[in-house]
């Protein structure tokens, strides 16, 4: 996918001035965020598990060479191949190998972040083969020539008509006036087109949430069951995944399951968590003849070790999303990329480069709500700071931001000139601020052209302190020194 990064400010810009895009994420707000925070309360031992889960990455994570040699031998074991790829152009040009070898006409895919991140649909079109997304939100945007703006919901962006536009300009040889009012009679529609691609399709392309090393296993996890269709009925099933979504124990995937659905949607379990180990045996019913999964690394072992190594314990839930005040203001695409939110924020840079997503690390509040809802107690807004650190001391970003940074700087490391002209900032600021607020500043236009700024009360914490308002514990930090 062609990044979009750099032009994040002029894509956040047009998003909040977009009516009916501010419509649809204002359901984020009595969504997900709830469901998840319910499925959380029903489940006392729910941040025992986040702990268990965040354990068990970690430890994959400091052994990663063995348990992928220990997967890749399972897989060959139960017939399957594994193909290892470096890149995205190694895993576009390793799947196009087998679908070739298949001769393959259509490719039906279930849905896989992964797979956007490398542009395989693209590339495959490009040769002739027809890929063919299956999962319902996946293929609404594939007919509108859009990426996903959302990694759970991926057409969260639309409403219900603009949906109903989409099937009416890409299925002209249904009839005209058929109603599409109702939410059901899309996904009839949706289910008659997909079923003769998933009847006909030569090969079928899935990602994976985990791969297990102990049994060569794919676990796989969706709500519509399409991914059952795709790496069932076509004679090949081509596995794509990422190097660190491999865990060592059926146990150990049981575990993270019981924090990735309740993260993601608030569902104890997602209504389809399919198994899948290598092609079909002479007894088995269905299946497929040929079963390859492609591993891709594409930047993630140049992060085992670095500032942002815990981001590798992501399990793609989507709950930083669901809970990120920039995501709920300007969506998904405003990312310019792939992934998007507090995560893409913080992945972003790492597979793609700095200067292309150098705006996308302040693209945050730092509010820490993210972290607080992350089922692998992912420490994003630390490396959303880090990130922040390195765009500073790489000159990127406006000389005026620099400018201002250095200037407070130089300001603070000096508290004989710092606290004056903070009480007297203050102090001023406290006269004129009205009801508590500012609605607007000359020097902070862009917080204030879209909300209200919050006046100080007059009086720094410094000087409270000093007065008296104080409790016993900041008494005691002041006699020794702490505070002065």
């Amino acid at each position: 996918m062609e990044s979009m990064s750099p032009e994040f400010k002029n894509n956040a810009r047009g998003a909040i001035a977009n009516d009916p895009l501010q419509a649809a994420l204002g359901k984020l707000t009595h969504g997900f965020p709830k469901k998840r925070a319910e499925a959380a309360a029903r489940l006392p031992e729910f941040d025992d598990l986040r702990d268990l889960a965040r354990d068990i990455k970690d430890h994959v994570l400091e052994n990663l060479d063995l348990y992928l040699e220990t997967y890749e031998a399972k897989v060959i074991e139960m017939g399957g191949y594994v193909h290892w790829c470096s890149t995205a152009q190694d895993a576009r040009e390793t799947i196009l190998d087998i679908c070739r070898k298949a001769d393959a006409k259509t490719v039906t895919k279930s849905k896989s972040m992964i797979s956007e991140e490398i542009a395989v649909n693209r590339y495959l079109e490009d040769y002739g083969i027809e890929a063919i997304e299956t999962d319902l939100g996946e293929y609404i945007i594939q007919l509108r020539k859009e990426p996903p703006s959302h990694i759970i919901a991926p057409a969260i962006h639309l409403s219900k008509e603009q949906v109903a536009d989409t099937f009416r300009e890409a299925h002209q040889d249904l009839d005209a006036s058929r109603d599409l009012d109702e939410p059901r009679a899309l996904l009839e529609e949706a289910r008659a087109k997909l079923r003769d691609k998933f009847i006909h399709a030569d090969v079928g392309l899935t990602g994976a949430n985990m791969l297990i090393a102990e049994t060569g296993t794919n676990v796989l996890v969706t709500n519509e069951g399409n991914a059952d269709l795709t790496n069932n009925l076509p004679r090949v099933h081509i596995v794509l995944a990422s190097i660190e979504k491999i865990v060592p124990t059926l146990e150990d995937a049981s575990t993270i399951l019981r924090v990735l659905a309740r993260s993601a949607t608030g569902q104890e379990i997602s209504v389809y968590t399919t198994f899948c180990t290598g092609p079909k045996r002479p007894e088995d019913l269905d299946g497929p003849e040929e079963y390859h999964v492609v591993l891709l690394d594409n930047g993630r072992t140049d992060m085992i070790g670095s500032e942002f190594h815990e981001m590798l314990r992501c399990i793609r839930c989507g709950s930083c999303l669901n809970h990120c005040p920039i995501y709920k203001s300007v969506g998904g695409h405003a990312y310019g990329w792939v992934y998007s939110g507090p995560m893409g924020a913080v992945l972003i840079p790492n597979l793609i480069g700095m200067e292309e997503a150098q705006h996308l690390p302040n693209a945050s509040t730092l509010c820490g709500k993210c972290e607080t809802v992350c089922p692998m107690r992912i420490p994003l807004p630390r490396m959303l700071r880090k990130w922040r650190e390195r765009q500073y001391k790489s000159e990127l970003g406006s000389a005026k931001a620099r400018w201002s940074l250095s200037a407070w700087a130089w300001l603070a490391k000096r508290p004989a000139l710092y606290r004056p002209m903070m009480n007297f900032g203050i102090a001023i600021l406290g006269q004129f601020g009205g009801r508590g607020r500012f609605k607007s500043l000359p020097l902070a236009g862009g917080w204030t052209s879209k909300r209200d700024l919050a006046a100080p009360a007059g009086d720094t914490f410094i000087n409270q302190y000093h007065n008296g308002a104080r409790g016993d514990q900041s008494g005691e930090l002041m006699r020794r020194g702490v505070i002065k």
